[in-house]
């Protein structure tokens, strides 16, 4: 299977201009992929993007990434409503962060489409590059479409035109000869293809990449209000091996071919050992490993699934607080005193709205405290049980957890 079949085989080609399998399994060429620094990090959103460049990188060609810090400072139109502009200083914070993560993890070239677009003054941008662009054309683009009854602005409608200039700049300065991106850039890709053509006569190519989805259906990320962060300060190792091992059943074939570099026939056979025994879920815990391995590394990995033992064989008493602290982010914590009734910690923790109800918890056997079940009304939580002396994981019933701390 050579490598244009490869990508078409894992779902990562979706739209094609121009002829992308020859390209591909052509000799090395260099191609780009873009993102506007709206964040400080990336997300899994993007992952899938970032790993097709990889595997293009890997069978010989040379990736750029652009980060938009001209193009983030307008935004990319939305399909619904315009988008909240971003001041320069955070536009340009955000690009040496991205800058950073992205050195960090793969080191691929990277440009800043600001460099090349500060200088340009409107009449210039209206002359050398405007004339270029017929109305209707731009008005035909799905995107641009989508927002005329709603309402767009000149600025957002202009954003197609800068992201045009940015692929021949590449193409004039890097001989770049091929853009690939998100299939929600179509419109964007094609109107740069025939700026080029328009300008300099020469064929350039572009293709997309159908977005990733969730299991609702919904794009993975920032916008979406799912983002899982590629930054493990934002999004833990755990956190994030959590988040794939709970993929469902019916996307973990295609994350696997997306987000991992196991090859066709290593995906079959653990698809096919998967659908044999579903419960053992292998085919999720393969999928978190791989990429938490590839993002954070093996000892991470090996940390994030002795945690998940752990805490899957009620042995919550053998995590540190650190590891705690990780597992736990984001549940409800509280302060409370040593040599404490435990009707009054879950009152004083809100754990219980009134005494009588922490009653009840406690005499139907809800409460455990570090996984040891607490069914006496008399009980007296301690420092001595806590872990490190400190802290408290609390679970009411079977999913609701609270953390508590000693002072």
């Amino acid at each position: 299977m050579n490598l244009y079949e490869d990508l078409k085989w894992r779902g990562l080609i979706k739209d094609e201009a121009g002829d992308i399998e020859k390209v591909i399994n052509g000799d090395s060429i260099t191609f780009y992929w873009g993102t506007d620094p709206s964040a400080d990090s990336l997300h899994v959103g993007h992952l899938s993007s970032l790993l097709t460049a990889k595997r293009l990188q890997m069978g010989g060609h040379h990736p750029i990434l652009l980060v938009g810090g001209a193009t983030g400072m307008i935004g990319d139109p939305r399909p619904t409503t315009e988008r909240a502009m971003i001041s320069k200083e955070d536009v340009l914070k955000n690009y040496d962060a991205l800058h950073k993560q992205i050195s960090d993890l793969f080191g691929y070239e990277m440009v800043n489409n600001y460099d090349w677009s500060k200088n340009i003054n409107f009449i210039d941008f209206l002359r050398d590059y405007g004339k270029y662009f017929n109305i209707n054309y731009m008005l035909d683009k799905d995107i641009i479409r989508r927002r005329l009854d709603s309402g767009i602005t000149y600025t957002e409608f202009s954003y197609m035109i800068m992201q045009a200039l940015d692929f021949l700049w590449l193409y004039e300065n890097k001989g770049c000869i091929m853009q690939a991106a998100g299939s929600d850039q179509w419109g964007n890709i094609t109107a740069g293809i025939d700026l080029i053509r328009k300008k300099t006569g020469k064929e350039v190519y572009g293709f997309t990449m159908p977005l990733v989805l969730d299991k609702n259906g919904n794009k993975i990320g920032k916008s979406e209000g799912n983002a899982v962060w590629l930054d493990r300060n934002k999004t833990s190792s755990y956190e994030l091996y959590q988040y794939f091992l709970n993929s469902d059943d019916e996307m973990v074939e295609q994350y696997l071919k997306v987000y991992t570099f196991l090859s066709r026939e290593e995906i079959e056979k653990i698809m096919k050992t998967h659908n044999e025994k579903p419960e053992l879920r292998m085919a999720q815990k393969t999928l978190a490993k791989e990429i938490v391995t590839f993002l954070h590394g093996e000892e991470a990995c090996d940390r994030v699934i002795m945690i998940s033992e752990a805490l899957f064989s009620g042995k919550v008493k053998s995590l540190t607080k650190k590891e705690i602290n990780e597992v736990f982010k984001g549940v409800p914590t509280f302060e409370t005193s040593d040599n404490i009734n435990i009707i009054d910690m879950l009152v004083n923790g809100k754990i219980a709205s009134s005494k009588r109800e922490a009653r009840e918890f406690v005499n139907a056997g809800s409460i455990t405290i570090n996984e040891e079940k607490i069914t006496g009304e008399e009980f007296m939580v301690t420092r001595d049980i806590a872990i490190e002396e400190d802290v408290l994981v609390i679970k009411r019933g079977k999913k609701k957890y609270f953390i508590g701390r000693i002072n």
